[in-house]
């Protein structure tokens, strides 16, 4: 188990009774609650610090709701200390009146993800209006969670660049194609991406990019060892992404599967990557 109590920073909550999730409509295992006592079953036994809630694809219309919803979970449970949640950032300078609403809800709301893997343009998030939109995120204080997969990696780098005034956390290491053992342009692009200063990376989503029925640790493994090589140390954190991990992987198996692939760090580069991390970008209370 890891050394200290985890910060697991990126957590799903959801009741689709309540909030529209169209993309559950034909999953059977995901389309239904998902809430902090389901959280607590699926993670008895390990010790949980903090958490961080990352939006969960609701239609548009439900964007503000979405975040009230969480922020009443958050005074129900203390180690909801983070939420990340939706704004349509390719509205550009319109984006403000969303966010100005947005932040007054919970001072818990750290940062946004919009996602980007869903759309069939590689370059979107560079339109003029989008990269403006980001880039307002850093006058509010708030940081940009890359939603993207694979194809996407090279061109969010230039995002990045764009946007030097905003923090940037890539999630599930760029969604590289490991059930078809697949690494370029991934491979590259990733370190390309890690050269810039205001990103980091989540060490989450590799077992439900692997093949879910079969996928063993020496599977995962290179494609976990580039993404800690590239980004170092200072850089990575420890995500769940539960319940979509539940397609792949128990919570357990990939909290032990990891804990395995960084045993070889040292107790400091460990710390780092299971909470300390995870604290320092999102700005959540120390231990």
């Amino acid at each position: 188990m890891p050394p200290i109590p985890i910060v697991d920073a990126h957590v799903h909550l959801w009741n689709p009774d309540e909030i529209r999730l169209e993309w559950l409509d034909n999953n059977e295992l995901l389309n239904q609650p998902y809430d902090l006592a389901e959280y607590n079953a699926h993670t008895a036994g390990i010790e949980i610090a903090a958490m961080v809630y990352a939006q969960v694809e609701a239609v548009p219309a439900y964007g503000l709701l979405e975040a009230r919803w969480v922020s009443t979970r958050a005074r129900m449970d203390p180690r909801l200390q983070g939420i990340v949640a939706w704004a349509p950032v390719e509205y550009g300078e319109r984006t403000r009146t969303y966010l100005d609403a947005l932040v007054a809800i919970d001072p818990k709301i750290k940062g946004v993800r919009r996602l980007l893997q869903t759309e069939a343009d590689p370059a979107y998030g560079l339109q003029p209006n989008f990269v403006r939109g980001v880039q307002i995120l850093g006058e509010y204080g708030l940081s940009f969670d890359l939603g993207v997969n694979w194809r996407q990696v090279g061109s969010v780098a230039e995002l990045v660049r764009r946007c030097p005034n905003t923090q940037f956390m890539l999630d599930h290491i760029g969604m590289p194609s490991i059930k078809t053992n697949q690494r370029e342009p991934w491979w590259d692009d990733l370190m390309a991406l890690a050269a810039l200063p205001n990103v980091m990376c989540k060490i989450s989503g590799v077992t439900t990019a692997a093949d879910w029925k079969a996928w063993t640790i020496d599977d995962i493994a290179p494609y976990v060892a580039h993404a800690l090589d590239a980004f170092g140390e200072d850089r990575v954190v420890y995500a769940g992404d539960w319940p979509v991990v539940l397609q792949a992987s128990s919570y357990r198996r990939w909290v032990e599967t990891l804990d395995t692939l960084t045993a070889h760090l040292s107790l400091s580069a460990r710390r780092k990557l299971w909470a300390e991390n995870a604290r320092r970008f999102y700005r959540l209370p120390a231990a």
